[in-house]
Protein backbone atom coordinates (compact mmCIF):
# COMPACT_ATOMS: atom_id res chain seq x y z
CA UNK A 1 0.00 0.00 0.00
CA UNK A 2 1.30 3.30 -0.70
CA UNK A 3 1.07 6.25 1.35
CA UNK A 4 -1.32 9.10 0.72
CA UNK A 5 0.35 12.44 0.32
CA UNK A 6 -0.91 15.19 2.87
CA UNK A 7 -3.53 17.20 1.38
CA UNK A 8 -3.58 21.65 2.07
CA UNK A 9 -5.47 20.67 5.03
CA UNK A 10 -2.92 19.18 6.84
CA UNK A 11 -0.56 21.17 5.27
CA UNK A 12 -2.52 24.34 7.48
CA UNK A 13 -2.08 22.10 10.32
CA UNK A 14 1.61 21.27 10.12
CA UNK A 15 2.23 25.64 10.13
CA UNK A 16 1.24 24.91 14.21
CA UNK A 17 4.33 23.01 14.32
CA UNK A 18 6.90 24.66 17.07
CA UNK A 19 7.16 26.32 20.10
CA UNK A 20 4.71 29.05 21.28
CA UNK A 21 4.39 31.10 23.66
CA UNK A 22 0.87 31.68 24.78
CA UNK A 23 -1.10 35.05 26.17
CA UNK A 24 -4.72 34.86 26.65
CA UNK A 25 -8.12 36.34 28.52
CA UNK A 26 -11.05 34.11 29.86
CA UNK A 27 -14.40 35.70 30.48
CA UNK A 28 -14.95 34.46 33.99
CA UNK A 29 -19.27 35.30 34.13
CA UNK A 30 -21.19 38.38 34.28
CA UNK A 31 -19.74 41.41 36.29
CA UNK A 32 -16.54 39.41 36.87
CA UNK A 33 -13.23 40.65 35.09
CA UNK A 34 -11.59 38.79 32.55
CA UNK A 35 -9.26 36.03 34.15
CA UNK A 36 -5.34 36.82 32.28
CA UNK A 37 -2.94 33.90 31.64
CA UNK A 38 0.09 33.11 30.29
CA UNK A 39 1.49 29.80 29.12
CA UNK A 40 3.25 27.84 26.49
CA UNK A 41 2.57 25.03 23.81
CA UNK A 42 4.71 22.40 21.93
CA UNK A 43 3.37 21.05 19.06
CA UNK A 44 4.95 18.30 17.26
CA UNK A 45 4.16 16.85 13.61
CA UNK A 46 3.56 13.01 13.75
CA UNK A 47 4.61 12.36 11.12
CA UNK A 48 2.77 14.02 7.67
CA UNK A 49 -1.12 13.92 9.00
CA UNK A 50 -1.89 14.72 12.37
CA UNK A 51 -0.52 17.18 14.83
CA UNK A 52 -0.26 16.92 18.68
CA UNK A 53 -0.15 19.95 20.73
CA UNK A 54 0.63 20.14 24.35
CA UNK A 55 -0.17 23.53 26.38
CA UNK A 56 0.78 24.54 30.17
CA UNK A 57 -1.00 27.70 31.73
CA UNK A 58 -1.83 28.30 35.30
CA UNK A 59 -5.51 27.65 35.87
CA UNK A 60 -8.09 29.97 38.08
CA UNK A 61 -6.12 28.85 41.26
CA UNK A 62 -2.47 29.54 40.27
CA UNK A 63 -2.29 25.83 39.38
CA UNK A 64 -0.58 24.32 36.04
CA UNK A 65 -3.55 23.21 33.51
CA UNK A 66 -1.91 20.86 31.27
CA UNK A 67 -4.16 20.32 27.91
CA UNK A 68 -3.63 17.77 25.05
CA UNK A 69 -4.88 18.91 21.47
CA UNK A 70 -4.94 16.23 18.35
CA UNK A 71 -5.23 17.50 14.94
CA UNK A 72 -5.73 15.73 11.47
CA UNK A 73 -7.61 15.98 8.21
CA UNK A 74 -9.69 13.02 7.45
CA UNK A 75 -10.25 12.82 3.45
CA UNK A 76 -12.92 10.92 3.57
CA UNK A 77 -15.21 12.38 5.77
CA UNK A 78 -13.80 15.97 4.25
CA UNK A 79 -13.04 17.03 7.90
CA UNK A 80 -10.43 18.43 9.91
CA UNK A 81 -10.84 15.50 12.83
CA UNK A 82 -9.11 16.06 16.10
CA UNK A 83 -9.71 15.97 20.57
CA UNK A 84 -8.55 17.89 23.46
CA UNK A 85 -8.38 16.95 26.79
CA UNK A 86 -7.23 19.07 30.04
CA UNK A 87 -6.25 18.40 33.33
CA UNK A 88 -9.10 20.75 35.15
CA UNK A 89 -12.04 18.90 33.35
CA UNK A 90 -13.49 15.34 32.67
CA UNK A 91 -14.89 16.21 29.14
CA UNK A 92 -13.10 14.28 26.31
CA UNK A 93 -13.74 17.15 23.07
CA UNK A 94 -14.05 15.62 20.23
CA UNK A 95 -13.37 18.33 17.37
CA UNK A 96 -15.13 18.09 13.29
CA UNK A 97 -13.98 21.17 11.86
CA UNK A 98 -13.45 23.06 8.33
CA UNK A 99 -10.86 25.97 6.63
CA UNK A 100 -12.36 28.98 5.50
CA UNK A 101 -12.00 29.58 1.75
CA UNK A 102 -9.13 31.35 2.01
CA UNK A 103 -7.88 28.76 3.95
CA UNK A 104 -6.30 31.30 7.10
CA UNK A 105 -9.05 30.00 9.61
CA UNK A 106 -10.04 26.74 10.98
CA UNK A 107 -13.47 26.48 13.12
CA UNK A 108 -13.40 23.32 14.86
CA UNK A 109 -16.96 22.46 16.15
CA UNK A 110 -17.62 20.47 19.75
CA UNK A 111 -20.01 19.56 22.37
CA UNK A 112 -19.55 19.72 26.20
CA UNK A 113 -21.01 20.84 29.42
CA UNK A 114 -23.11 23.87 29.21
CA UNK A 115 -21.82 26.76 31.46
CA UNK A 116 -25.44 26.73 33.10
CA UNK A 117 -24.52 23.93 35.34
CA UNK A 118 -27.43 21.89 35.18
CA UNK A 119 -26.00 19.04 33.40
CA UNK A 120 -26.86 19.67 29.87
CA UNK A 121 -24.64 19.88 26.65
CA UNK A 122 -23.78 22.91 24.43
CA UNK A 123 -22.28 23.40 21.24
CA UNK A 124 -18.85 24.91 20.89
CA UNK A 125 -16.60 26.12 18.34
CA UNK A 126 -12.30 27.03 18.67
CA UNK A 127 -10.97 28.58 15.98
CA UNK A 128 -7.74 28.61 14.86
CA UNK A 129 -6.73 31.82 12.84
CA UNK A 130 -3.23 31.66 11.30
CA UNK A 131 -2.12 35.38 11.00
CA UNK A 132 1.37 34.41 9.76
CA UNK A 133 4.35 31.60 10.48
CA UNK A 134 4.82 33.26 13.69
CA UNK A 135 1.37 34.06 15.16
CA UNK A 136 -1.97 32.45 15.32
CA UNK A 137 -5.03 33.57 17.44
CA UNK A 138 -7.51 31.23 19.45
CA UNK A 139 -10.79 31.90 20.56
CA UNK A 140 -13.80 29.66 21.98
CA UNK A 141 -16.79 30.22 21.77
CA UNK A 142 -20.13 28.56 22.85
CA UNK A 143 -24.12 28.57 21.29
CA UNK A 144 -26.19 30.72 23.62
CA UNK A 145 -29.98 29.50 23.99
CA UNK A 146 -31.18 31.97 21.63
CA UNK A 147 -28.73 30.68 18.98
CA UNK A 148 -26.42 33.68 19.48
CA UNK A 149 -22.15 32.57 19.42
CA UNK A 150 -20.89 33.89 22.63
CA UNK A 151 -16.80 34.34 22.74
CA UNK A 152 -15.92 33.49 26.03
CA UNK A 153 -11.10 33.13 26.14
CA UNK A 154 -9.09 34.77 23.46
CA UNK A 155 -5.31 33.72 22.82
CA UNK A 156 -2.17 34.76 20.84
CA UNK A 157 -0.07 32.13 20.04
CA UNK A 158 3.34 33.59 19.18
CA UNK A 159 6.25 31.49 18.09
CA UNK A 160 9.40 31.42 20.41
CA UNK A 161 12.29 32.96 19.22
Amino acid sequence: MQMPEPTPEHLYLLQLVGEWEIESECEMGPGQPPSKSTGTQSTRAIGSFWTLGEMETAGPDDKPMISLMTLGYDPSRGKIVGSFVASCMTHHWLYEGSLDADRRILTLEAEGPSFTGDGSMAKYHDIIEVIDQDTYLFSSQYQDSDGSWIIFMRGKHSRRK
